[in-house]
């Protein structure tokens, strides 16, 4: 059985992560889900943990085994990392290094080979400026595999690139990954 570690972060997009989280589920993998405090303003973790049938993990501080670090035991049992919906905030955190909650720390612990895949969702001019844009090249160098946002209207009224991808394109794009 394949171990996926969801990363869902702040955007509006984040409820999609139920439907990613049971689409995965539901073909036999393994997900381990870490959620941002912002994204918890948007779909409540107890939801997630319902479909993913495991914790939810939400604080770098908290140890929930006391014979392990939380956050290596995390990156370590990963075979594929997700990060869906990824906002402009956590695409610069990881593209920097910044290690500041359980995300972004977990991030920073995955083994070298370990398939990362970002989804962003944030609204057109937020994804179009240029220190996104050179955050996203900064992952890809380093290995991310970017699945681009659709163009729709968004939820702040306007229209344009920036929409999370279908929910059935990231699962495509998950599970052709692990099947490699």
């Amino acid at each position: 059985m394949k171990n996926i570690l969801l990363g869902v972060s702040g955007s509006i997009s984040a409820y999609k992560a139920a439907d990613i989280t049971n689409e995965l589920t539901k073909m036999g993998y393994h997900l381990d889900v870490v959620m941002t405090k912002s994204s918890t303003k948007f779909i409540t973790p107890l939801t997630i943990q319902s479909l993913s049938h495991r914790q939810v993990h939400l604080d770098v501080m908290a140890e929930p085994d006391a014979a392990l670090i939380n956050h290596i035991a995390l990156a370590k049992a990963a075979d594929l990392f997700l990060v869906a919906p990824a906002s402009a905030n956590t695409i610069g955190k990881l593209a920097n290094g910044i290690a500041d909650d359980l995300l972004s720390t977990v991030a920073l612990a995955l083994l070298p080979d370990t398939p990362k895949i970002i989804a962003p969702a944030m609204n057109t001019y937020m994804y179009q400026n240029p220190i996104v844009q050179r955050n996203l090249a900064t992952l890809k160098e380093v290995g991310y595999e970017e699945i681009v946002p659709r163009e729709a209207l968004l939820a702040c009224g306007d229209y344009g690139r920036g929409a999370l991808a279908n929910v059935s394109d990231i699962v495509h794009v998950v599970n052709s990954k692990l099947k490699e």
